[in-house]
């Protein structure tokens, strides 16, 4: 009965020229569509690829099934970054390439197709040319407004789950300071929103996504933005921001190999300021692009339990705070071609924290000295108003008192439990245990046998040396560099602490650390240069190098 009430009210109102909707009817807002887009991931290294076409930085050709299988994974955006400029006419029409326009829109309709918020933007052309807008002005604005003309023509009828960014990560050079930079984002973003507006369709009021300077939450780019949507006085725009955390940490550099208090104290900080700059003020926040810079690279610049930490006390903070966030995936997380994740417990802390909080530790690893008596050890635990319910070694719930206990934060294992985890001969993880809490994923904590490592003398080129180590089970998480002052060594010359993967690299595998040709190109020819070793276990080795032209000479330090 009501249910035909609410037809014949429906009827009677559109008869009266009245228009009418229910609740569940209502045009969404910028709020809601952000709130909706959550979770989001980025098919990045792809479409924004600056060379020939979108295999040239390495990924496969996008495929439906692709972006079916991204569907399956739980995300319900996707930001489909677009460089533009390899694939442009010259002055002054600027055309796109209709071939390139129609790969990003068929690109763009599959992932409609399948249900996903899409995002499209100005990539890479950032750096590659508007960056030049101090110096040259007319040009760069021509060639912008050009592409936004294009691509907004092109998209004009498509759905409204298509929202469009300006650009991505917009910076200028040689210009006179912020205040000039904060004009010229002003400039392109408005211009950006009257050729959108002007096309008419679905783009009338078609959301909108601008970015602050650099993408960064610095508040002064923050507070450029807000006054950006006060300008614009638009209900349909989003702002958004980039966030790869605290730098030293991101890539383990300056002895930033810890998710520590500092590198703690940047994400909150980061996302206290979305909150009271932005979020306050009815300005709703997709987060771009997060990750760590070191994932450049590899995953594996960062200590597993690290990053695991990063990543779930992020997501907690993107929840609570009500922030869109769209994970930078340039293939080094989901494999493209096999269809997997890459390192499938770091996507399943990241999608936990979409839901829930996650138990975590001080660290992922237990070292247990094989040349030593075995002795309880405690870890500390990040309850993170969890309760702790239980430890597991694979299909066997261990046993409170004899194999572990527990007071308040601290889980301490005990020395019997750890002399039969670490009875077998050899070196390495001898048992992996699963710590439970009352909600999210579970922690993993590695047993791990081993000794002090010892490093060997050795010669080679500044192209290639490699100092042969024997870990011993341990595991390298940083290295300093000196000279005999105690001036710093080598890159990075404002700390000690060099960078992972960048002036060292450890092959625990191959059993050598390898020194590249970047640190020595930095270091003095013919000084000593002191290296101090620091390993998980809290081991660590000193060691001495001295470059002479190419040739290098590595000693144990006495």
């Amino acid at each position: 009965m009501t249910r035909l009430l609410g037809r014949l009210l429906a009827l009677v109102l559109i008869l009266g020229g009245m228009t009418w909707a229910s609740p569940a009817q209502a045009a969404p807002t910028a709020a809601t569509i952000t709130k909706a887009m959550q979770p989001g991931w980025n098919l990045g290294n792809t479409l924004d690829a600056t060379g020939a076409d979108e295999t040239s930085w390495g990924n496969p050709r996008v495929t439906r099934e692709l972006l079916k299988n991204i569907r399956a994974q739980g995300f319900k955006s996707i930001r489909v970054p677009v460089t533009w400029g390899r694939h442009q006419g010259p002055a002054p029409d600027y055309t796109i390439d209709p071939a390139y326009l129609d790969r990003v829109r068929e690109v763009v309709g599959w992932a409609l197709d399948e249900g996903f918020y899409v995002m499209i933007n100005i990539h890479h052309d950032s750096w590659q040319w508007i960056a030049t807008m101090p110096t040259d002005h007319d040009n760069v604005l021509a060639r912008y407004n050009a592409i936004w003309t294009q691509v907004a023509g092109a998209f004009r009828d498509a759905s409204p789950k298509l929202v469009l960014e300006s650009v991505n990560e917009p910076q200028f050079w040689g210009s006179s300071g912020d205040a000039e930079n904060y004009a010229l984002l002003a400039e392109l973003n408005t211009s950006f929103h009257r050729i959108v507006r002007g096309t008419g369709g679905g783009n009338a009021e078609r959301f909108l996504v601008l970015p602050t300077l650099h993408t960064n939450a610095d508040q002064g780019r923050l507070d450029a933005l807000a006054a950006e949507f006060t300008a614009l006085n638009d209900p349909n725009l989003i702002a958004t921001v980039h966030y790869y955390g605290y730098w030293p940490f991101s890539v383990n550099v300056a002895g930033g190999y810890r998710f520590d208090a500092t590198a703690q104290q940047d994400l909150l900080g980061t996302f206290q300021r979305l909150r009271d700059s932005l979020i306050s003020k009815g300005i709703p926040v997709i987060l771009g692009e997060y990750g760590l810079l070191g994932f450049d690279r590899h995953t594996g610049t960062i200590e597993q339990g690290e990053k695991l930490k990063f990543f779930e006390l992020f997501g907690q903070q993107a929840r609570v705070s009500g922030v869109t966030t769209m994970l930078w995936d340039n293939g080094q997380h989901f494999d493209r071609t096999a269809g997997v994740w890459r390192d499938a417990e770091l996507f399943g802390q990241i999608s936990s924290s979409w839901r829930t909080r996650s138990g975590t530790a001080a660290s992922d690893l237990v070292f247990v000295r094989r040349s030593a008596p075995v002795t309880a050890q405690t870890v500390t635990l990040n309850l993170n108003g969890l309760g702790f319910t239980h430890v597991r070694l694979g299909e066997t719930t261990l046993r409170r008192g004899p194999d572990y206990q527990v007071s308040g934060d601290q889980l301490t294992l005990t020395a019997g439990l750890l002399q039969r985890l670490t009875r077998t001969e050899g070196y390495g993880v001898k048992a992996s245990l699963s710590l439970r809490f009352s909600r999210g994923v579970p922690w993993r904590l590695d047993v791990v046998s081993f000794d002090t490592p010892r490093l060997a003398a050795a010669t080679g080129e500044t192209t290639a040396f490699a100092i042969p180590t024997t870990f011993h089970g341990d595991r390298l998480a940083t290295m300093t560099a000196t000279y005999a002052d105690g001036s710093n060594a080598g890159p990075h010359g404002w700390t000690p602490y060099k960078e992972f993967d960048r002036a060292f690299s450890p092959d625990h595998t191959a059993g050598v650390i390898k020194l590249t040709p970047d640190f020595f190109a930095e270091v003095t020819d013919g000084a000593t240069v002191d290296l101090r070793f620091y390993f998980w276990s809290g081991e660590t080795v000193t060691y001495q190098v001295t470059r002479t032209g190419t040739a290098v000479n590595g000693t144990l330090a006495g």
